[in-house]
């Protein structure tokens, strides 16, 4: 009984070490077992780890970051709507592997098809998807590759919408995570991809479960998307954020069996025992108070358009970093919500390294002739 008490809590202490991120010492030689690999900061793009990045692989089905990116913008554009009909097509229908068995002429709604394919990976929903989007499987493909090309995703050629294997549909680690990295301003990727289990059909009863394991094994994962072909290996692009810090891992034609989900482990670990975020300013926080010329009110608070902070490298700290606030003395009424009013420069011993609007934090319309009046009075009595 002794002996099986220790071996458990072995086994235990072994599963704590593998999937939880203590900070580690990193040797110079630090691999990983994949054809590609990649780290990047998601706010900024900063490369923390490389590995092969640029080597031609297989996607499979994290392919469809871009089938769901390109949804997404469509509506967003405003050509397509969460509850209009998305209509299986006998083509859509006769596509195997990861499916949910789309009958021809079935609807569903555009959410329930996108919930299909960022859970359940299903190829049928794919192509009808690319179908109901693009007007043809061929047009929505074009929409793809166009999309890569305008992202500077230039090793990447799609020829399919579902990932199922073709030699001339391939891409990079890089230019995966380029293509998450943009997906990721819209707020709606997450929310598809972070869903454990999604029931798509009640009767016959049809639920999916996110082939996304990190969403269970790894704290901070919501997205995005695995793959998996005998010709490509398993592969994975995902996101985790602690702390502030985001981060966008892909590793891509890994021949161990989970091992895309393992050799993602490790490059988070890494990812975060390095570096961290410090964050000066959340939206909607007070930065500054501006005078208001003409207006009903006298002051006016500016706040950032989003977060304001950097990335450090935990070794070196923080106190290279800093900010600088630049607003005019005074605005003029009328004054919008949210229109621009100044900045805040972000530096790395002294040297920029973002920007970051200030904006109106309320509407201020113009006083009345009168308050004016008493206004200039005050002014001159203040001398």
């Amino acid at each position: 009984m002794r002996l099986r008490k220790s071996v458990a809590m072995m086994l235990i202490l072994a599963l704590v070490l593998f999937y939880y991120p203590f900070p580690v010492a990193w040797a110079d030689g630090f691999r990983l077992e994949a054809k590609g690999s990649i780290l990047i900061d998601a706010e900024t793009g900063q490369v923390f780890y490389e590995q092969d990045a640029d080597v031609k692989c297989y996607p499979a089905s994290v392919t469809k970051v871009m089938t769901l990116l390109i949804a997404i913008e469509a509506i967003h554009n405003g050509t397509a709507t969460l509850d209009e009909k998305v209509i299986a097509s006998e083509y859509a229908s006769g596509f195997g592997g990861s499916q949910v068995w789309l009958e021809p002429g079935e609807k569903f709604s555009l959410k329930e098809i996108l919930l299909a394919v960022a859970v359940g990976s299903a190829n049928d929903a794919s192509v009808a998807l690319a179908e109901h989007i693009g007007g043809s499987h061929t047009a929505f493909v074009e929409l793809m590759n166009k999309k890569a090309a305008e992202l500077g995703a230039h090793n990447t050629r799609f020829t399919n919408a579902h990932g199922l294997h073709d030699p001339n549909h391939y891409t990079t680690a890089r230019d995966m995570a380029i293509i998450t990295r943009y997906a990721l301003r819209y707020p709606e990727l997450l929310e598809l991809t972070k869903i454990k289990e999604y029931t798509f059909r009640e009767q016959p009863k049809l639920v999916l479960w996110n082939t996304n394991k990190l969403l269970w094994w790894y704290p901070g994962t919501d997205g995005v998307k695995t793959g998996t072909t005998n010709e490509g290996g398993r592969s994975l692009s995902s996101t985790v954020e602690r702390d502030g810090l985001r981060l966008i891992g892909v590793v891509m034609g890994i021949d161990k069996p989970r091992g895309h989900f393992s050799e993602s482990i490790k490059l988070y670990n890494y990812g975060f025992s390095k570096y961290g975020y410090r964050q000066f300013f959340a939206p909607g926080d007070i930065v500054a108070q501006i005078e208001v010329a003409k207006g009903k009110t006298d002051f006016i608070a500016v706040v950032p358009s989003k977060r304001v902070g950097a990335t450090i490298e935990k070794a070196k700290g923080s106190k290279h970093i800093d900010f600088a606030v630049k607003v005019p003395t005074y605005v003029t009424a009328p004054i919008v919500k949210e229109q621009k009013i100044g900045y805040i420069i972000v530096r790395a011993n002294g040297q920029e390294i973002s920007r970051v609007d200030l904006v109106a934090s309320e509407n201020v319309v113009r006083g009345s002739l009168w308050r004016q009046i008493i206004k200039v009075i005050e002014d001159i009595c203040s001398f």
